[in-house]
């Protein structure tokens, strides 16, 4: 198991990597099976000319010594090794001779020049330690002779111009591959990228829907579903924004109406307590409803943020204390941010205990934004179903009436900005609510 998961890590991620790898495996595998192949085939034929032309050889020097005078041939024999490259030495009964080696080509040869030069032609890569292709042979009058050929006529030509060829037509074929493969998945990154956008609540652009069929109808059904979600969340805003100001308007004039005609202090503001509870509760749905993608992004500092919010819940009497760090500026949507920020102070008001602290930090290549209580903390397996929209614990920290809806709102925020919202218990008690935000490149 450990084995095969460190081998799926070393897998390219993208599609684009992985098909021109298999495809250029592919090719690598054909090309190595032609070039097998060709040499196969071309091992006979060749085998056949080496052993043709060294029967010739062999047949026009014995003709040369026996028709000329003995007294001139060792002139010959310097002419033969002058102009051909040929050397002629007497065979003795002592000569240390080394066969050719055992190999399919060389023994192919050893069979064929048989048949040319008869069943006693011997031959040999070493002859008394002297390399180089050696034949001997006998003359009609009975003295053998060990005949050397030049290394240029001996050797195989592996047909060098044909490889050069082949590995042309593989680079080719491998630029070819990349380039088909880079055409099938540039529109599936930004198809990925599409839908991307769309999990983190963006609006992207429609898709170009051109290219292979296959591909035209997958941007087609995409740009359909982008446009679905689209009208589906604008008609959601619309409907729960008409909802708010119907209701709103019979509170105020529940409010007006508290004001005016409820003599009992306590009772009176029981009611406008409740009241104002109700409009909370009216403001968070109208804040899940209406998103925040349509903030445009501007670069800021979040420590301005968090000083800001610091001092604002001051003024209400709270303690609430600043631990930050130097940030970089970041592409953010300010109000959305506050919000987020907001809701998570409000719930460390309502659920957890003083002393309330903003933080701020950077660890590698993101950047944390928290907001620390020394409440009660809640369970470890409870805290991704409290990021789910209509969620509740009441049991856990108080019975402090809500929504559920605040924790699902800053999620979405945090995702809108390519992060993520985290909880985790702090040590001696107490909650750490985080904004997990990537850095700027080059920050981290």
């Amino acid at each position: 198991m450990a084995l095969a998961a460190h081998l799926r890590r070393l897998l390219p991620r993208t599609l684009l990597v992985r098909a021109f790898l298999l495809l250029a495996l592919l090719l690598l595998v054909s090309v190595s099976i032609w070039v097998g192949l060709f040499r196969v085939a071309e091992r006979e034929p060749r085998a056949r000319q080496l052993a043709q032309l060294t029967a010739s050889v062999v047949n026009i020097t014995r003709a040369a010594l026996l028709s000329s005078d003995p007294v001139l041939r060792r002139d010959l024999l310097r002419d033969l090794s002058e102009r051909e490259g040929l050397r002629l030495y007497p065979a003795e009964e002592q000569d240390r001779a080394t066969p050719l080696p055992d190999k399919d080509f060389l023994n192919i040869f050893q069979r064929e020049a048989r048949e040319l030069m008869g069943p006693d032609a011997r031959f040999a890569s070493v002859v008394n330690e002297q390399p180089g292709f050696w034949i001997r042979f006998s003359m009609e009058e009975g003295d053998d002779y060990w005949l050397v050929l030049p290394r240029e006529r001996t050797e195989r030509n592996p047909a060098w111009q044909w490889l050069g060829w082949g590995a042309l037509s593989l680079v080719l074929s491998l630029v070819v591959a990349w380039l088909i493969v880079a055409r099938i998945a540039r529109p599936l990154k930004t198809m990925a990228d599409a839908a991307g956008a769309v999990g983190r609540g963006e609006r992207p652009q429609a898709l170009a829907e051109d290219g292979a069929e296959e591909i035209r109808l997958l941007a087609r059904a995409m740009n359909q579903m982008s446009a679905d979600l689209s009208r589906l969340e604008n008609d959601r805003a619309q409907v729960l924004a008409g909802i708010s100001h119907d209701l709103r308007t019979p509170l105020a004039r529940l409010r007006l109406a508290a004001e005016m005609g409820v003599e009992d202090d306590s009772l009176r503001s029981g009611i406008q307590e409740d009241i104002s509870q109700m409009d909370g509760i009216i403001g968070q749905f109208l804040d899940f409803a209406r998103g925040e993608d349509q903030e445009p992004e501007t670069l800021a500092d979040p420590n301005l943020l968090l000083e800001a919010l610091a001092r604002r819940y001051r003024e209400r009497g709270l303690e609430v204390s600043l631990e930050t760090t130097p940030l970089p500026p970041l592409p953010l949507r300010p109000r959305a941010l506050e919000r987020a920020l907001v809701n998570l102070l409000d719930n460390a008001v309502k659920y957890g205990a003083a002393p309330l602290t903003l933080a701020s930090r950077q660890v590698g290549g993101r950047i944390e934004l928290a907001v620390l209580d020394r409440g009660c903390g809640i369970p470890e397996a409870e805290m991704e179903r409290l990021k789910q929209p209509f969620t509740q614990l009441e049991a856990a920290r108080s019975d402090t009436t809500g929504t559920g809806l605040g924790l699902a709102i800053v999620e979405r925020i945090a995702r809108l900005h390519g992060g993520h919202l985290k909880l985790r218990n702090r040590p001696g008690g107490g909650l750490e609510s985080m904004l997990d935000l990537p850095a700027p490149h080059g920050d981290s």
